[in-house]
C-alpha cells in the first residue's frame, strides 16, 4: 500500500527515468533551427569535428544533444524521416546501456541511427546485432546512405562473406549482422594461428535489435564449433598392432605413481622402424608419438576389470574410489581410443567440441550493452539478473487503439480450427486484413487447408525465406489480405495498413528494369495514391486483426503476435482461439474448464468467453517462463565455470601469437617440469640416501633428452637444492645451444608452433572431458551432493590436468623436436586436420546454423627455410643426446 501511495506521489522509476531525459530532449529541438541552415557539406563536417573533441578530452555524454541533433537532421535529408522526441528518449536510453522497449511501429530501427553514431565517433567499433541475415543486410543498406552522408564507414557481416571481407567489415565504424555470427566469428578468431588473421577488434558496444529473442529464446543454446575428434580411427588400430613388440625397460619405462609410459631411445628408434617413420620427433610426426604413448599407457598401465570394464562392446570406466562403472564417462587425449583399440571394440569417432560459447557469456563480453524490442518488461528481472540491463518502456508517439479480445476456449482442435476459418471468411468478406499466427509449420499448413475449401486467397508464411517473408508482410495491411504465419515469421517488418507502395513499385520494377525514369516517377506516385485510398478502406474495416490459434509458452511472444496491430495509432484487433488439447492447456489443467462447460451444459462447437479464463492462462504461462528462467541461469551457472577457463586459455593463446614473453613463458615451464620431477624424486620427507637418484636421471632424460652420465654430472653428494641447480644448468645450457643451433628467428617460430599445437589439442580434448563430466554431473544430486558444487571441483581439477600437461608435453617437444631446415613444411600443413572439418552449431543436438566462411582462413605464414652447417661424424649428435652423431641420428650415413 504505502508503495503504490509513493508510486502515486512521485511516479514509478519509469516514469522518473523519462522525465530526467526529457530536459536533453530540448537540448536537442534548441539546436534545430542553426543545423537547418548548414549545407550537405557543413552537416557532414561535425563529425571530425566531434571527434577532435572527444581527442581533446570531451566525452561523448558531452556531445550528445549536438550529435543526436546532427543525426535527426541528416536522416530528414537523406531519409525523408525526421526523429520524434519520444525516438530521441528511446536513443538516449540505448546510448546509457539499457533496453528500450518500443511498441511495434515506432521506428525502432531509426531509433538505433542515434546512438549508432554517437557511439562509433569514439573509433573502436559498434556492432548493431539483428535476428537474420535479411534484415542485416536491409539494415545496413537502408541506414547505411545516413551513416555515410555523416562520414561514417558500415560494414555487414552475414552467411557466405568471405574472411578478407569479413575483417573489413569489422573495421569500419559501425558493423551490422546476426547474433550468429557475431558469436562464431569471436570462437572462430581463438582458433586462428596468427593475430593478424583474426577478425574480430574488441568487443566496445552492441545494439541488439529483437533483444528477448536473442538474448532470452536463444539463450538456452550454445554457440558450438565442432569437429571431428581424430582424423581417423585406423591410426588407433595401427598403433596398437606394434605395442606388443615393445619391451619393457629396454623399449619404455614405466611410472606406476602417476600412471605413465614413456618410450626409452632403443623404444624411439624400434618404433620409428615398425612405423616406417624417420623421425618421430619431427613436427609433422608429433601426433603419432601422441598415439604411441597412449597406447603404451592403455596397455601397459590400464588393466581390464580394474580400470575398466567392457560390456555391450564399450568400455566403461570403473571409478578407482567406489568400484562402481561410470556410465557416460570417457577418457580424454586420446587414451579412450587407446584403450577400444587394445580392447577390439568399435572406436567411438564422435565429433568433438572445438569451442563453445554461450550468447550469455558472449554479449557480456561487450563494454557496454544495449537493447531494443517491443515486448521486454515480462522479462525485465531476468535482463537485470543475468545481463545487468534495465528496461525502460518508451511510450508511442501516439496512444494505442489497438482492442484485445478476451480468448475463446473450445473443446477440441477441430472445433477451433472451424471457428478461426470462420472468423477469417467473415474478416475477409468485410475487406478487414488478417494475420494469423501459428506456433508451428504443421499448424499453419493445417489452417492453410482449411481456407483453400472455403475459397479464401492466402499467403503461408513459415520463417524460412526472409527476403520473401519481408516482401509478404509488407503487404498483409491491404484490404482482405489473410495472412498465416509462425509467431517469428516476418519480424521486423511493419504491416502499414493499406499497402506498402515502395514494395509493390520494387516488384513492378523487377519485372521492367529499363523502365525510364520519368516512368518509375509516375508510377510510384500511382501506387502511393492507390495505397493511401485502400488504408483509408482498411481503417473503417476496422484495420488490422490478429488471430492467435494458441497461446504461445511465453506471454511476451503472445504480445509481439498483437503487437503487430494498432502501429502508431491505427486501429486493429486481436484475439487467441484455444482448445483443451493446447499444449499450454494441458499444463494449465483443461479438466477443471472441461468440467465446467459441461456443467454449462455447453453445446460441442461453443466456446467459453471470460476474463478469468485469460488471467488463469495467463498465470499458467509465468509458471513455464519461471521455469524456462530456471533453466537459462543454471545452463549459464554452469557455462560460467568453462568461461573462466576459457577466458584463460584465450588470454595464453593471444600472449603465443603476439609473442608475448614466449621464451619466459617457456623458461618458467621447464623449470616447473624440472622441479616437479626433483620432487617426485628426491621427496623432502625422505633421507637423501632413500632417493631415487637412478630414476630422476631417467626421467631428465625421457623429459630432457640429457643424458646426465655422460655429461658427467654427479648427483651422489648434492642436497636438493644442488641437485636443483645442477640439473637447471645443464636443461638451460641445452635448450639455449638448440635454440641457437635453429637461429634466433626458427627457434621462436617452433616455440610458438609447438605451445599452439599443444594448447589446442589439449583444449580440444578438455573440451571434450568437460562435455562428458556435465552430463553425468546431474545423477550426483541423488547422492546429496550439489551437482553444480562437483561440476566445479572436478572441472577444476581437469583444467590443472590439462595445464599440467600442457606443460610437460611442450617440454618434452622442445628438446627432441627436429625441424628439416632445407625443406621447412609450410605451417598450413601442420595445422590442425579437423581445422577444414569444423561444423558451427547453435544448438547441442543437431549441428545446423552458420558454416565456415566460404574463403579458408589464412593460415600463418611459412617459416624461412635456413641452411645448416652439415655435422661431423664425430661431432655431438645435435638432438641433444649426448652422443656423437656418428652413433646417434647420423648411424645411417
Amino acid at each position: 500500500m504505502f508503495g503504490t501511495l509513493i508510486k502515486k506521489l512521485v511516479g514509478s522509476k519509469n516514469d522518473r527515468d523519462l522525465r530526467a531525459l526529457a530536459a536533453t530532449v530540448r537540448r536537442i529541438n534548441a539546436l534545430e533551427p542553426e543545423l537547418t541552415g548548414l549545407s550537405d557539406d557543413e552537416l557532414a563536417g561535425r563529425t571530425p569535428a566531434f571527434r577532435a573533441r572527444l581527442d581533446q578530452g570531451e566525452s561523448l555524454n558531452d556531445l550528445l544533444p549536438e550529435a543526436f541533433a546532427v543525426v535527426r537532421e541528416g536522416s530528414r535529408r537523406v531519409m525523408r524521416m525526421r526523429h520524434f522526441d519520444v525516438q530521441l528518449i528511446g536513443g538516449m536510453v540505448l546510448h546509457h546501456g539499457k533496453i528500450a522497449e518500443m511498441k511495434t511501429g515506432e521506428g525502432k530501427t531509426l531509433v538505433a541511427t542515434l546512438p549508432v553514431y554517437l557511439n562509433a565517433l569514439a573509433g573502436k567499433g559498434v556492432h548493431v546485432v539483428t535476428v537474420n541475415d535479411y534484415l542485416a543486410r536491409r539494415d545496413a543498406e537502408w541506414m547505411g546512405r545516413l551513416y555515410r552522408f555523416l562520414g561514417l564507414s558500415v560494414g555487414v557481416v552475414v552467411h557466405g562473406v568471405a574472411d578478407a571481407q569479413r575483417k573489413e567489415a569489422y573495421n569500419a565504424d559501425i558493423t551490422y549482422g546476426t547474433n550468429s555470427e557475431f558469436g562464431f566469428d569471436y570462437l572462430r578468431d581463438n582458433m586462428k594461428f596468427s593475430l593478424e588473421d583474426r577478425a574480430q577488434r574488441d568487443l566496445n558496444y552492441a545494439i541488439v535489435d529483437e533483444v528477448d529473442s536473442i538474448l532470452i529464446d536463444e539463450a538456452r543454446t550454445p554457440l558450438i564449433i565442432s569437429g571431428p575428434a581424430e582424423q581417423s580411427t585406423d591410426k588407433y588400430y595401427q598403433v596398437n598392432k606394434i605395442i606388443p613388440f615393445l619391451e619393457a625397460d629396454t623399449h619404455y619405462t614405466t611410472e606406476e605413481k602417476t600412471k605413465s609410459a614413456l618410450l626409452t631411445e632403443e623404444g624411439v628408434a624400434k618404433v620409428e622402424e615398425l612405423l616406417s617413420v624417420d623421425n618421430l620427433y619431427d613436427l609433422a610426426n608429433l601426433s603419432t608419438l601422441h598415439h604411441v604413448q597412449q597406447a603404451l599407457k592403455a596397455h601397459k598401465m590400464f588393466h581390464r576389470d580394474t580400470d575398466y570394464v567392457v560390456r555391450g562392446g564399450q568400455v566403461m570406466i570403473v571409478d578407482e574410489f567406489t568400484g562402481r562403472v561410470m556410465e557416460g564417462r570417457r577418457w580424454s587425449d586420446g587414451l579412450h581410443q587407446a584403450v577400444e583399440a587394445k580392447e577390439g571394440v568399435t572406436i567411438a569417432n564422435e565429433n568433438q567440441t572445438l569451442a563453445s560459447i554461450t550468447y550469455q557469456n558472449y554479449f557480456r563480453m561487450y563494454e557496454k550493452l544495449a537493447g531494443m524490442t517491443g515486448t521486454a518488461e515480462t522479462e525485465a528481472p531476468e535482463f537485470a539478473k543475468i545481463y545487468d540491463l534495465d528496461v525502460v518502456a518508451i511510450p508511442p508517439n501516439v496512444p494505442v487503439a489497438r482492442i484485445d479480445n478476451p480468448d475463446l476456449v473450445y473443446k477440441t482442435e477441430r472445433e477451433k480450427f472451424e471457428a478461426i476459418a470462420d472468423e477469417i471468411l467473415t474478416c475477409h468478406q468485410n475487406g478487414q486484413p488478417v494475420l494469423v499466427g501459428t506456433v508451428t509449420i504443421e499448424k499453419s499448413e493445417r489452417l492453410s487447408q482449411l481456407l483453400k475449401r472455403r475459397g479464401i486467397k492466402h499467403n503461408v508464411l513459415n520463417a524460412k525465406f526472409h527476403e520473401k517473408e519481408a516482401e509478404i508482410v509488407a503487404q498483409a495491411g491491404r484490404a482482405g489480405a489473410v495472412t498465416i504465419a509462425t509467431n517469428m515469421a516476418g519480424r521486423g517488418t511493419d504491416i502499414l495498413l493499406g499497402g506498402n507502395p515502395e514494395f509493390l513499385f520494387k516488384k513492378r520494377l523487377e519485372k521492367k528494369a529499363d523502365m525510364p525514369q520519368e516512368e518509375q516517377d509516375q508510377l510510384l506516385a500511382e501506387f502511393r495514391e492507390h495505397c493511401r485510398l485502400e488504408h483509408e478502406q482498411v481503417l473503417a474495416a476496422g484495420g488490422l486483426h490478429i488471430i492467435g490459434t494458441e497461446r504461445h509458452e511465453s506471454r511476451r511472444i503472445d504480445n509481439q503476435l498483437r503487437g503487430r496491430a494498432g502501429r502508431q495509432g491505427d486501429p486493429g484487433s486481436s484475439r487467441f482461439y484455444l482448445g483443451l488439447d493446447d499444449p499450454l492447456m494441458r499444463i494449465f489443467g483443461s479438466e477443471r474448464i472441461a468440467g465446467l462447460m459441461e456443467r454449462m451444459g455447453m453445446e460441442d462447437g461453443v466456446p467459453i468467453e471470460h476474463r478469468m479464463v485469460t488471467r488463469a492462462i495467463e498465470n499458467a504461462q509465468k509458471k513455464v517462463e519461471a521455469y524456462h528462467f530456471e533453466m537459462r541461469k543454471h545452463l549459464l551457472e554452469f557455462d560460467d565455470v568453462m568461461n573462466q577457463q576459457r577466458e584463460i586459455i584465450y588470454r595464453q593463446r593471444r600472449q603465443i601469437l603476439g609473442g608475448e614473453g614466449l621464451e619466459e613463458t617457456i623458461i618458467d615451464m621447464i623449470e616447473q617440469a624440472l622441479a616437479q620431477l626433483v620432487d617426485t624424486h628426491c621427496p623432502d620427507e625422505k633421507y637423501q640416501e632413500e632417493w631415487n637418484i637412478a630414476a630422476l636421471k631417467e626421467s631428465l632424460a625421457a623429459q630432457f633428452n640429457i643424458d646426465f652420465d655422460r655429461a658427467g654430472i654427479d648427483f651422489s653428494s648434492a642436497g636438493k637444492e644442488a641437485v636443483l641447480t645442477l640439473c637447471k644448468e645443464a636443461i638451460d645450457g641445452a635448450y639455449h645451444e638448440r635454440i641457437q643451433r635453429f637461429g634466433p628467428d626458427m627457434g621462436r617460430y617452433i616455440e610458438r608452433l609447438v605451445l599452439l599445437r599443444n594448447v589446442d589439442t589439449l583444449w580440444k580434448d578438455h573440451l571434450l572431458a568437460m562435455d562428458h563430466l556435465k552430463e553425468g554431473i546431474g545423477l550426483r544430486g541423488y547422492g546429496q551432493k550439489n551437482p553444480l558444487t562437483e561440476y566445479k571441483r572436478e572441472g577444476y581439477e581437469l583444467f590443472e590436468q590439462m595445464m599440467a600437461r600442457i606443460q610437460a608435453d611442450v617440454v618434452e617437444q622442445l628438446f627432441r623436436v627436429q625441424v628439416a631446415l632445407e625443406a621447412a613444411a609450410p605451417v598450413e600443413d601442420l595445422a590442425p586436420a579437423y581445422a577444414a572439418r569444423m561444423v558451427f552449431s547453435h544448438a547441442q543436438p543437431t549441428p545446423v546454423g552458420a558454416p565456415e566462411p566460404e574463403e579458408p582462413a589464412a593460415a600463418p605464414r611459412q617459416a624461412p627455410a635456413r641452411a645448416e652447417d652439415k655435422t661431423g661424424r664425430n661431432d655431438p649428435c645435435p638432438c641433444g643426446s649426448g652422443k656423437k652423431y656418428k652413433k646417434c641420428h647420423g648411424v645411417d650415413e
